[in-house]
């Protein structure tokens, strides 16, 4: 088809009507972006300006030894400041790691038909879902990246549904991580004077989804963005970055943090896998944790990807501030609601920074 870059009707039906992706908009041989994926100057990234997060990531084979105490704090510093740090030493195998970055890049070179039948109108299951954009409709301006998202409810309806090429290395990622997750939402429920409970932490990580993000070169990294301003809904998420980097965090107005600047950039370590705490942390601890505000910047020197996995409450779950942290607050600042209904309330809505959290506050 002949494709006009000025007119966003004849971007939105090549990219995502056809399947081909923001990778297929590239192949093409343009060299401008297409003004559907030029962002607002206030939702761009100032790299200039950022400041890089150099933090030793935290070696969590010390929690089993006499280092627990110390690396217990590590982890709830983190936590209760910027919301994200990144781990070592975290049991999922580092082979596998290199695997799964190999793997994203491979997925998405692969025919434009192969891909194309993930579409969500013709998928065949709802669980999984190839697409560009957030939500293209009600966006300010589109997002550089392709993405293949997957929700995982069990082996069987992986191996039954997830794409052949990528389902293997991926559930051995879930397995692998979510051992992981329950180990460092143990430390954090502790922290807040929970007894951590098997039981508990199955419900509060019970629903799953991972993705395979792909970030192509881009002719204008500085007027796009690949994922704009938002915070995640679950409770923590693990992501595996690759070498190129371009994870970005904003430091909010009320952030115990020691150094001021609007972005900070989490760069990659090799082997360290990224933990952010999402809303429902913030919630369940009453504000105490803070569910961490990112986005992705775009480049043009090489294509990146990321594979994260959402962990989340079981949709039926009620959430609200632990009764633990109440009585030592003296207030809560969040209502208690279901989670399905927080989903459904930030699904129908474009990306914008923690608004989602609006939801949850009293008063």
């Amino acid at each position: 088809m002949a494709l006009n870059l000025d007119d966003a009707k004849s971007i939105y039906e090549f990219v995502v009507t056809e399947g081909n992706g923001i990778k297929g908009l590239v192949d093409s041989g343009l060299s401008k972006v297409p003004t559907v994926y030029v962002q607002p100057p206030n939702e761009r990234i100032d790299k200039e300006n950022a400041i890089k997060l150099e933090l030793p990531p935290i070696d969590l084979s010390k929690l089993d030894g006499p280092g627990h105490h110390e690396v217990a704090e590590q982890i709830v510093r983190a936590a209760e400041t910027v919301g994200f740090f990144q781990v070592v030493n975290h049991g999922v195998p580092l082979q596998l790691l290199e695997s799964l970055k190999e793997t994203a890049h491979k997925f998405f070179s692969l025919p434009l038909e192969r891909k194309a039948v993930y579409l969500a109108p013709v998928s065949p299951s709802p669980l999984v879902k190839y697409g560009t954009s957030y939500l293209p409709e009600k966006e300010k301006a589109l997002g550089w990246k392709d993405y293949i998202l997957m929700q995982y409810t069990g082996d069987d309806e992986a191996l039954r549904y997830w794409p052949e090429e990528i389902k293997g290395v991926l559930l051995e990622y879930v397995r692998s991580s979510i051992i992981m997750v329950k180990r460092l939402l143990g430390v954090l429920l502790e922290n807040l004077g929970v007894k951590p409970d098997d039981s508990l932490i199955d419900v509060l990580t019970g629903r799953k989804t991972l993705a395979m993000i792909y970030y192509p070169t881009c002719p204008n990294p500085d007027v796009t963005i690949g994922i704009g301003r938002h915070s995640d809904i679950g409770m923590l998420t693990v992501l595996l970055q690759d070498e190129i980097g371009g994870l970005y965090v904003r430091i909010e107005e009320d952030m115990n943090y020691e150094k001021k600047a609007e972005w900070i950039e989490i760069p990659p370590i090799p082997d360290a896998l990224v933990i952010n705490v999402a809303d429902m942390l913030q919630v369940l601890s009453n504000g105490k944790y803070r569910s961490a505000e990112h986005a992705v910047r775009n480049t043009n020197t090489n294509s990146r990807v990321s594979v994260p996995i959402f962990t989340m409450p079981l949709e039926t779950t009620k959430i609200a501030p632990l009764s633990q942290v109440i009585q030592k607050d003296g207030i809560a600042h969040y209502k208690e609601f279901m989670f399905v209904d927080y989903m459904n309330n930030v699904y129908k809505n474009a990306l914008d920074g923690k608004k989602s959290l609006h939801f949850a506050k009293i008063g």
